[in-house]
């Protein structure tokens, strides 16, 4: 089964920018591009196949005639397990939080959402929420959302292009204007906010809050920083490994001249360009890469070689 591209899905947030049409090529009937969700068959946005052999299927529909793509033991019921996206935050995101699978299937007949941070740009100054400065209660964190005191409670920290972070179900966080990332994410799309600004919506009222459930599912213990894995290096590029855990893994490969590998594994992996220019030949198929480019690689065994100036994600799944 050959590798295709993939046309993405686009989102208006209040708070999304210009900066993903007009650095990463994407388009969009809104003015402002928040969200470009690169890898989706999520019921509220799927992308499209844009090459190859089914070039205007839905990918939904594509792995629903072809579960083996995405995995020997994947099954066309079952959900399709990631979701990466490309945000553009012109302005601060809510403070908000995820659930953990047992409690989104139980209340939002959805998934969990356990997600990966990769900071594609950063102005200076930008940063995150990254969970809290100290162990609080439940109620101490009530508290201070009902006193409105909770952005004194958070733990702030500053960002630089190439930073990683790992958002668990239940840590409260939130995306720092000024920032351009990378999220790779468990295939669901359920988020609590728990503090906007009192800014209005599209619609001019204030944003829904989600404060009893986001009390429910908070962890209250002060996130920790976690380390990259080591930069294997050979001549023409280099992959490190980003992060990795039970839904996917994520790592980054740099290429400064021509960057070769062989792909056989039991899943599909996914390439994001975050960087540069190249081009990249995979299981017969050539393929243009600028900033923004996103490739599918169904599973199975290819050879792969990419040249150019360019730094990719690559996101996959052992299924």
């Amino acid at each position: 089964m050959k590798p295709f591209l993939l046309r993405p899905v686009t989102k208006d947030y209040i708070w999304g920018g210009t900066r993903l049409r007009e650095e990463f090529g994407k388009e969009s009937d809104s003015e402002r591009i928040a969200e470009s969700w690169e890898l989706s068959c999520h019921p509220d946005g799927e992308c499209i196949i844009a090459s190859g052999e089914y070039s205007g299927m839905k990918l939904s529909e594509f792995v629903r005639r072809y579960p083996a793509a995405v995995g020997k033991n994947f099954r066309s019921e079952d959900r399709f397990p990631v979701l990466v996206k490309l945000i553009d935050a012109k302005s601060d995101l809510s403070i908000q939080v995820h659930p953990d699978d047992k409690y989104a299937m139980a209340h939002e007949d959805d998934s969990g959402k356990t997600e990966m941070w990769y900071i594609i740009e950063a102005e200076e100054g930008a940063g995150i929420v990254y969970g809290f400065r100290e162990k609080l209660t439940s109620g101490q964190f009530r508290q201070a959302i009902d006193e409105n005191s909770l952005m004194d409670k958070v733990k702030r920290v500053p960002v630089k292009a190439g930073d990683v972070f790992f958002i668990k179900p239940g840590t409260l966080h939130a995306i720092g204007k000024g920032i351009i990332l990378a999220e790779i994410q468990q295939s669901s799309n359920v988020t609590y906010r728990v503090y906007d600004y009192g800014r209005p919506g599209a619609d001019g009222k204030p944003r829904e809050l989600h404060i009893d459930k986001a009390v429910e599912v908070t962890d209250t213990t002060p996130s920790q920083l976690f380390e990259k894995g080591n930069i294997i290096r050979k001549p023409g590029g280099s992959i490190q490994l980003l992060f990795s855990c039970e839904y996917f893994s994520a790592s980054l490969i740099e290429v400064s001249s021509e960057w070769s590998f062989s792909q056989d594994k039991d899943g599909f992996f996914h390439l994001l360009a975050v960087r540069g220019e190249g081009t990249a030949d995979i299981g017969g198929e050539h393929f243009i890469i600028k900033k923004g480019t996103g490739i599918f690689v169904p599973a199975g065994e290819y050879e792969c070689s990419i040249k150019g100036n360019c730094s990719l994600i690559m996101t996959d799944c052992i299924i």
